[in-house]
């Protein structure tokens, strides 16, 4: 099992492939290091998107729907970044390091501004909510503190994803 630091992921990286595949198709990021986290958030100026990627059922199975939708709204974050919970875990840690002071949640969203959180959706936020509502949430983030002209990708391209949405989890943790 390969691992993008030194502690292992929980999780069998086949298991999760088709729900870490589907940000980076609206054009976000995997940050998989520590170092690769620090040069992204580090920076003090502009907008970052970052979102928790997990496993966990129904909240995540909105979460990434709800950014897929907010991406492609008229206005976006300068980064769109994204760190994989239980797989990447040296660089999930280290993000939510720039999270202060909300705690560690998986999934969760945070929106930097001038690398300081101007907006944090955490698990409990999007449970029981539809993708819809907490896209709703991240364009009146957008409208407040980002200028990038969006979509994050041409509608037509939006349009051939069919997001992964599943609840309750059956991806095992990783047994070695």
């Amino acid at each position: 099992m390969e691992s993008s630091g030194s502690m292992q992921s929980l999780y069998d990286l086949d298991a999760v492939k088709p729900l870490r595949e589907e940000l980076p198709k609206v054009g976000v990021r995997e940050l998989l290091t520590p170092a690769a986290v620090d040069a992204v958030l580090g920076k003090k100026t502009g907008t970052v998107l970052v979102v928790v990627n997990s496993v966990c059922g129904c909240a995540a199975g909105s979460a990434r729907p709800a950014v897929m939708l907010a991406l492609q709204y008229q206005v976006i974050p300068d980064e769109l970044t994204t760190v994989f919970a239980g797989v990447d875990r040296e660089a999930t840690e280290r993000a939510r390091g720039y999270f202060a002071p909300y705690p560690p949640s998986s999934p969760s969203i945070a929106l930097l501004k001038d690398g300081k959180v101007a907006a944090m959706v955490q698990r409990q936020d999007i449970e029981g909510r539809s993708p819809e509502q907490v896209a709703r949430e991240l364009m009146d983030a957008f409208n407040q503190h980002c200028t990038r002209p969006g979509p994050s990708i041409p509608k037509e391209e939006f349009e051939k994803i069919a997001p992964v949405r599943m609840c309750g989890s059956s991806i095992p943790n990783f047994r070695g």
